[in-house]
């Protein structure tokens, strides 16, 4: 299995979400949201405050993978697999 990297910044990961067809819906502060029509509406906020926590990152992808009805392993992989 691919491990979560741990110096993925939150910009870094809304362009790493593009492969979903997420994309940058708005900008507020320290906070990245982003909007996929894939699967239904779906929004997801990042903070973009540096490097993002393991955790951080661990639940934004498990809503991802919720969403798009697929295995949280799988997004993870097709995120960050070389």
């Amino acid at each position: 299995m691919v491990r979560l990297p741990r110096d993925l910044s939150g910009r870094d990961l809304a362009h790493a979400l593009r492969r979903f067809d997420y994309a940058v819906t708005r900008e507020t502060g320290s906070h990245i949201r982003l909007t996929t029509q894939q699967g239904g509406e779906q929004h997801v906020t990042i903070p973009d405050l540096g490097i993002l926590r393991v955790g951080t990152m661990a639940s934004i992808l498990a809503d991802v993978a919720g969403h798009l009805k697929m295995d949280k392993r799988s997004v993870i992989a097709a995120l960050f697999e070389p």
